[in-house]
């Protein structure tokens, strides 16, 4: 299979739909060539809405805050291949919140994703993402240091969302110490 072929099926999915009671919409950009492979857990309503990888408050968060990048770098094809568990939005939980990414999803399209894109460095952000890459590791220890996945290096980032408040009031060093360590990895990466 190509790379075009993969992306073409990946936006023609549509096996969560009895699952979630709405027709999905896979979310997901990038080339095979992007420098940076952005792993997350599965697009927010608002994006699912929008089409846009990360064009929420999460996203924001990211990239202006923590990346300090524009959108003019963060969705350039070549800079970030955006993609996560979950390609589509699954839904809302009746406790609150989403409901988590389906793993068929991750089993089904990531494992692809990650042998065919030809990146530089991996960030994975969430720690369900976190968990489902480095099913033994801590996630705290993963955020504070620099990992390796699928023999390239990673970066691993709590979720930028707003809901996420109590973790980083728990790790004030995170936003301190680690983002500008962070930062500097991805603009080496991306020649700022």
């Amino acid at each position: 299979m190509s790379f075009h072929e993969l992306k073409e099926q990946i936006s023609l999915c549509q096996d969560c739909r009895q699952k979630f009671g709405f027709t999905p919409h896979p979310i997901f950009r990038g080339t095979a060539n992007s420098k940076i492979m952005q792993i997350g857990q599965a697009p927010s309503k608002k994006v699912h809405e929008s089409g846009l990888p990360f064009n929420d408050p999460s996203g924001a968060k990211l990239k202006y805050q923590w990346y300090e990048i524009t959108d003019d770098i963060f969705y350039d094809e070549n800079n970030f291949y955006m993609t996560g568990l979950a390609h589509c939005f699954p839904g809302k939980h009746p406790k609150g919140g989403d409901n988590p990414p389906p793993l068929a999803c991750a089993n089904k399209w990531l494992a692809k994703e990650i042998v065919m894109v030809d990146n530089d460095l991996y960030i994975i952000i969430g720690a369900r993402a976190a968990k489902y890459l480095f099913p033994k590791e801590s996630f705290e220890d993963l955020v504070f240091r620099d990992s390796q996945f699928n023999g390239k290096p990673a970066i691993v980032l709590p979720h930028p969302s707003p809901l996420n408040v109590r973790w980083f009031k728990s790790h004030p060093s995170f936003e301190e110490k680690r983002v500008p360590e962070i930062r500097e990895m991805i603009w080496d990466v991306l020649g700022l």
